[in-house]
């Protein structure tokens, strides 16, 4: 974790007396020594968060590796099992002062082998510095390292709520404002929650916890500090995931300036400049994010042994000369860096298969379907290889997504689904894949809608929705506003009108909060509820949104263009019905499904066969 250090394990310790003694002797003089000795740590669960996309790497900077849960020493190694405590350690003897380094000591050495009993050493350990520290006004740091190390335990045993639990009392006891070693313990804590809401789906509530932790670094090492800098890329990568850009581009200046004010063309600086340019990429800003990605390689071009970061950063680039359509240079850019990570990782490498995937989407787009589909192919065979050994599922599962998207756009829409459905197996479903899952079953949706099975579409669409509540803060995403808004066009076919309408009204407030009212995301479902509340019979709340909608496009568009043109016959018709004069023209919900059902859905700017509007 950025801006803490690692503690050292404490002394090997005998087992202590069955009950506390009136007298101490030199032996008790050690512990305090070592007591003074120890350092607060941060132990984390070791899920990474993950999202349908941008996908979240561990890290941008090999400097500072994001660490697994399981206790370690200050030099990385894992310490080996202490000897079983006798049967003398028991919860009558809890309150002896000697009893609670000696559990936790246990509790960090078994850990990684046997997390259950190292948990109950945790625990046990706790209440022992609890009784010890009674009546007593100072913050007790060691039992808020039990609370943290009984936290990544609970982490790794799937037991998140337990996990918050512990974290969320950790941080009542830290003070930050008496003295250094309470507000890294306070940072630790919060962080950490972070990590673990995270895991959890709870988007907003992890957000919140990292902010909180970084207001207290800033306040105890100041704004310049690495260690700060550290942290506000860690957290810019949060926001990232989350999709929040202007949080996630602020925090990531913050980080840049600072490493660039100490060690210009340094490696932290490298890694801040490719996430910066991930941040521009994604708001459209390609000149920029192109900038940034030559300065961050021309680093790692600096230093030795880096041929598998340039070669990343060559294969950013050639996604930035894709979006400004300067094809020649992207494959230029996607066959270097595929040459450099066949010398080193191997033909049947996943970061083969990715550059394969983008070789595929770039000659779809230039029109040459048949090296797009071999390559798809290849890119399928590394996928689906027994051979080829993977981080974890969900890289698997994304990188099937990604050949699916490339059938779809080829319009081999059962291939897509197959492909698809091959992805969403490798998930469990668990707290950390919730939002992963529901971004596959939400194009599972788009497949079967597309191949006229609206019942299988609306169970896909149901299962994502669901998955998106259950995560909290991304009821309030654009991603949820647009599963939203499709799951209601199936409700359409299936003649759930109702269900439907309720659904497009919950996209459009999402829609209009997170993009505004006049985005063209937000004036397509506006239509489709107008669409909704027509064939209901409510023709005044409908004449009243398309008169909206007709507005802005006009505004906008211009009165030639021919979405407008779509919208003043669809208005004029309600008019006329509502027997209200004026020139202009609507269309009723039976002509909603109309010829528009050949056009074809794209990326960014969807359309639904069978109907006319923009996802």
């Amino acid at each position: 974790m950025p801006g803490l250090v690692l503690p050292e394990d404490p002394p090997a310790a005998a087992p202590p007396p069955p009950a506390p003694s009136s007298t101490h002797g030199d032996g008790d003089g050690e512990l305090e020594g070592a007591k003074q000795d120890r350092k607060q740590q941060q132990v984390r669960p070791s899920t990474p968060k993950k999202s349908p996309i941008p996908r979240r790497s561990l890290s941008p900077s090999s400097a500072t590796p994001r660490r697994k849960s399981s206790p370690r020493d200050s030099g990385g190694r894992k310490t080996s099992p202490s000897p079983e405590p006798t049967s003398a350690v028991n919860d009558v003897a809890l309150d002896n002062p000697d009893l609670g380094p000696f559990l936790l000591k246990l509790a960090r050495d078994l850990a990684a082998d046997n997390p259950r009993k190292a948990l109950d050493y945790a625990v046990r350990a706790a209440k022992s510095f609890e009784l010890t520290s009674s009546g007593s006004d100072v913050p007790n740091l060691d039992l808020v390292m039990c609370l943290h190390v009984a936290a990544a335990i609970n982490s790794v045993l799937g037991r998140y709520d337990d996990a918050v639990e512990a974290l969320e009392r950790s941080v009542q006891i830290s003070v930050p404002d008496l003295g250094p070693k309470n507000a890294l313990a306070a940072f630790s804590g919060y962080m950490q929650l972070g990590d673990t809401f995270a895991m959890l789906g709870r988007t907003d509530r992890s957000l919140d916890s990292y902010v909180h932790a970084l207001r207290i670094q800033k306040q105890a090492l100041g704004e310049t500090d690495p260690r700060v800098a550290e942290t506000c890329r860690y957290i810019a990568e949060a926001y990232v995931q989350a999709m929040r850009f202007p949080e996630a581009e602020e925090l990531c200046r913050q980080a840049l300036v600072v490493h660039r004010e100490r060690d210009a063309g340094s490696l932290e600086e490298a890694a801040d400049r490719r996430l910066m340019a991930l941040i521009c990429d994604a708001r459209g800003d390609y000149e920029s994010a192109l900038e940034n990605l030559v300065l961050a390689g021309m680093a790692f071009s600096s230093e030795g042994g880096r041929e598998s970061d340039i070669a990343g950063i060559d294969r950013s680039i050639g996604d930035t000369y894709f979006s400004l359509g300067r094809y020649d240079e992207a494959v230029f850019a996607y066959q270097k860096a595929l040459t450099v990570f066949k010398s080193s990782v191997g033909d049947n490498h996943p970061a083969v298969a990715a550059i394969y995937v983008r070789l595929a989407h770039l000659y779809h787009r230039t029109g040459k379907l048949r090296e797009s589909k071999s390559y798809c192919e290849s890119a399928l065979r590394i996928y689906t290889s027994k051979q080829v050994q993977f981080e974890d599922c969900e890289e698997l599962a994304s990188g099937l997504a990604e050949v699916s998207a490339v059938y779809e756009a080829m319009s081999e829409h059962e291939e897509a689904l197959k492909v698809l459905q091959k992805a969403a197996k490798l998930l469990d479903g668990g707290p950390g894949q919730r939002s992963t899952v529901a971004g596959l079953e939400a194009q599972m949706g788009v497949m079967n809608y597309i191949l006229g099975r609206s019942g299988e579409a609306y169970e896909c669409f149901k299962g994502a929705v669901e998955k998106l509540r259950e995560g909290g803060g991304e009821q309030r995403s654009v991603l949820f506003g647009m599963v939203l808004n499709q799951m209601g066009l199936v409700c359409i076919q299936l003649f759930a009108i109702e269900e439907a309408a309720k659904l497009f009204e919950e996209a459009k407030g999402i829609l209009e909060k997170e993009c505004g009212p006049c985005h063209p995301d937000t004036l397509g479902v506006c239509s489709n509820l107008a669409a909704a509340y027509d064939a209901m019979g409510r023709v005044e709340d409908a004449i009243e949104i398309l008169e909206f909608v007709l507005g802005v496009r006009e505004e906008k568009l211009g009165t030639a263009d021919p979405d407008v043109d779509d919208e003043k016959r669809r208005l004029t018709e309600l008019l006329k019905e509502a027997g209200k004069a004026r020139n202009r023209k609507a269309k009723s919900l039976e002509n909603l499904i109309d010829s528009k059902s050949q056009r074809s859905k794209k990326e960014g700017a969807k359309r639904w066969p069978s109907f006319g509007f923009r996802s």
